[in-house]
């Protein structure tokens, strides 16, 4: 077959793509380098529960238009994320709302909860913030930050929080009321049947060919010959051979365990803010579904220094790697048979709505 475009990875973003351009009749060669499709949204049947194989996954957004597409894929249940704090095993409702601080202070009003923060702000004198730890004292006081930011903040981007600049967190979600919906956006919930199937039907063309386990870079100035365009998703420094240095990212490791018990911790997401937990949170499935499974199955998620090699899940968009990508962007404005996307390839930590939103921006500019 002759095709019109290689997709290289089958996430979100390549598969919509791949999708879109099959539509228009295109002829769609998709290549991923790991043994299954869609990317980190993959989800896996094991024990008729449906496992989130790379963490914690609640499709959310205010677009309506979005929402409608994502829906064509899948049949959504009404999962609303709730996520609590477990801080040396006391539990706190998360985002920071009336019941956080209620558990913390045994305040009761709004009023009560604001004069709170605001008297620990006083307490506290920061008048610029110069890090990441001022800057969250500055927002919402020593108590939260000391319980529900500091250790699990530390944890997850693996340097002090001192050490974090202030930009990281310029604001933090403070809620005077009693709500526990993390999100708050008007569409929210979970593909009944798990992720998976939303891509497989994405590429379920005749018009589309998929491969598995297979590198990009094994063949690259083989596929840039052959293929008239190529959709990239990977990561823009690998590219370009790392030629103005290597982006950081951070990594992760999950231990997935099933159990012989029904229930075990009651809630979908569970966050362990304290910096003795070695991993940030523990994610059981079967809540992300209301499954009555006779077994539960839980991951606890362990961030990790990133290095070559390893799987990388988030960029750190500090100054210095911001200003780096630049510059791998301009090379890639200058290659005008390839469309760079996805988190990797735009160096962004994008939600899953927002990925379909910038591949759909990019179809349009392809095809209209």
């Amino acid at each position: 077959m002759e095709y019109d475009y290689l997709v290289v990875g089958s996430g979100l973003f390549g598969s919509v793509f791949a999708y879109e351009a099959s539509k228009r009749g295109k002829k769609v060669k998709v290549i991923e380098k790991r043994n299954h499709i869609a990317g980190n949204i993959y989800t896996e049947n094991i024990e008729g529960i449906n496992v989130h194989r790379y963490g914690a996954h609640i499709f959310h957004t205010n677009n309506k238009e979005i929402w409608e597409y994502v829906n064509r894929f899948a049949e959504f249940n009404h999962f609303i994320n709730s996520p609590i704090a477990n801080y040396k095993g006391e539990i706190y409702n998360l985002p920071f709302n009336m019941n956080t601080f209620n558990k913390l202070w045994g305040v009761v009003t709004p009023e009560e909860a604001k004069a709170k923060i605001e008297e620990q702000k006083a307490a506290a004198g920061i008048d610029k913030p110069r890090n990441l730890e001022e800057q969250a004292i500055s927002l919402v006081g020593t108590d939260i930050y000391e319980k529900l930011i500091k250790g699990y903040t530390e944890k997850q981007w693996g340097r002090k929080a001192t050490e974090l600049p202030a930009f990281i967190i310029k604001r933090l979600p403070v809620r005077f009321t009693y709500d526990n919906n993390y999100f708050n956006d008007k569409y929210q919930g979970i593909p009944i049947g798990g992720y998976t199937q939303i891509v497989e039907k994405m590429l379920s063309s005749d018009l589309i060919d998929v491969e598995l386990e297979k590198d990009f870079f094994e063949h690259k100035e083989e596929y840039l010959k052959e293929f008239p365009r190529i959709v990239y998703t990977g990561m823009i420094d690998q590219f370009f051979d790392y030629q103005f240095g290597t982006l950081e990212y951070r990594s992760l490791e999950f231990e997935t365990i099933i159990l012989d018990q029904e229930n075990y911790q009651g809630n979908a997401v569970v966050n362990y803010t304290d910096a003795e937990t070695p991993f940030t949170r523990i994610i059981e499935h079967k809540h992300f579904e209301f499954g009555t499974q006779p077994k539960t199955i839980i991951t606890k998620e362990y961030p990790k220094k990133w290095k070559k090699g390893d799987e990388p899940y988030y960029p750190i968009n500090d100054e210095k790697n911001n200003e780096m990508f630049k510059r791998y962007r301009q090379l890639a404005d200058q290659l005008p048979n390839v469309i760079f996307g996805g988190r990797l390839g735009m160096y962004k930590y994008y939600d899953m709505h927002q990925v379909i939103g910038a591949a759909l921006a990019v179809v349009k500019k392809e095809f209209e």
